[in-house]
């Protein structure tokens, strides 16, 4: 009789808050089989870009990263060079700006070389979704031969793929020429990290994540504004498949925000049966979330190494948000930000173009603020690391309104 009635009752299991993947260092590459693994569970590229496509902020910042490094396109003495990178009809600056929101998301890039038929020269360059790729392990001279390639890589639930049965290309060595195509896989170099990179802003996941769950509690506050701001308790003795319709009509008829406002009117056969409905008061939290929301924005920022929030689009209280103030920030932002990562994807584009015997510094024209009067610079790929090649540069500035693109031309890319 004791069970019959506990039965009565409807139980919810209230589940605990979800704990994120975040591994430690330890797990973030995994070699113990043939296919070294990207993470815990191979699944840490499908985790960045989960926490991309659920932070705002995060996005912004990123996306400001990626427009940065784009600049204003690709500029070279030898402008007619860009045109062709591939059969599909992309060019140099399609390549660059994949390559470019890669670098910006995962800290590294993937390209597929193809050679021609007698292993003379490039005739495609192809981007490979970097979510896609992970390593073969180390041969016993600690170098990584090769890479596997596949879009079910992190899928939950999947089905171990034989290694054999995957798509796999080669390490790029221009001296090496045994396969018919080749892959250049940046990652540049981070303590304790052999195969894979990380984000530059990875020490801020935590904080992204907890981004995203702030605006999942507004949108559950709004979506499901009948709980947990009022208790009802009915007595009328149903069954689960009668609670169940009750339950269904109530978040209809008053839950979500089209039914703000709405007024709650229940028909019962007496007094004995009218539901109690009681108020269940408010814990502040909302409260709480938004002043955490002002410091999880900071915070990421400053993952992202974005020292003023006016850079992304963000106005903060009390910012005069003045034209010099902008232009110092942004001139800092390029400095230690943009240009080394444009700086590290024009040297690998370089060396592409020098394999074929193409010696054509490239460069970037940057993006300027304002028309009015401010100077326009290009980055080339050896900024960085010679310091500014401002004779180069003036070349590359002068060349770009003057060339006409010769027919004759020597491409890089052999179509």
């Amino acid at each position: 009789m004791e069970n019959k009635n506990l039965r009565k009752h409807k139980l919810t299991v209230i589940p605990k808050y979800g704990n994120y993947y975040y591994p430690s260092g330890k797990v973030f590459e995994d070699d113990k089989g043939k296919v070294v693994y990207y993470g815990e569970s191979n699944d840490f590229p499908q985790y960045v870009i989960e926490l991309f496509n659920k932070s705002a902020t995060n996005a912004t910042a990123i996306l400001a990263k990626r427009d940065g490094i784009v600049g204003s396109g690709l500029t070279s003495e030898k402008p007619e060079i860009l045109d062709y990178a591939n059969r599909d009809g992309e060019s140099w600056n399609d390549l660059f700006k994949k390559v470019a929101y890669d670098k910006a998301l995962f800290g590294g890039y993937a390209l597929e070389i193809i050679w021609s038929n007698d292993r003379t020269k490039i005739t495609d360059v192809y981007h490979i979704d970097f979510s896609y790729v992970r390593a073969k392990q180390m041969n016993e001279r600690g170098i990584i031969p090769g890479y596997y390639i596949s879009s079910e890589f992190g899928m939950k639930n999947r089905i171990r793929v034989n290694p054999d049965d995957l798509l796999y290309i080669p390490r790029f060595n221009k001296l090496d020429r045994t396969y018919p195509n080749a892959m250049i896989y940046d990652c540049g170099y981070r303590p304790g990290m052999k195969y894979y990179p990380l984000p530059e802003y990875m020490a801020g996941l935590n904080i992204i994540a907890l981004d995203s769950e702030i605006d999942n509690f507004h949108k559950n506050n709004i979506k499901n504004g009948l709980a947990p701001s009022l208790s009802i308790t009915t007595f009328t003795d149903a069954d689960e498949e009668e609670r169940d319709i009750i339950e269904r009509q109530l978040r209809d008829a008053y839950a979500g925000s089209d039914n703000a406002g709405s007024l709650i009117y229940m028909d019962v056969a007496n007094k004995e049966q009218a539901p109690i409905i009681t108020p269940i008061p408010q814990n502040g939290a909302d409260g709480y979330y938004t002043t955490v929301n002002e410091m999880v924005m900071q915070k990421i920022l400053t993952s992202h190494r974005i020292t003023s929030p006016m850079l992304v689009g963000i106005k903060t209280e009390g910012q005069l948000g003045g034209r010099t103030e902008l232009l110092d920030a942004y001139a800092h932002f390029q400095k230690t930000v943009i240009e080394p990562m444009q700086s590290d994807i024009l040297s690998t584009f370089d060396y592409i173009f020098k394999c074929n015997g193409i010696d054509a510094m490239l460069g970037v024209e940057q993006v300027r603020l304002f028309e009015d009067g401010e100077k326009i610079d290009v980055v080339t790929s050896v900024d960085a690391e010679s310091g500014e090649d401002k004779v180069l540069e003036k070349e590359i500035i002068e060349s770009v309104d003057e060339l006409k693109g010769d027919q004759n031309a020597e491409y890089p890319i052999a179509k």
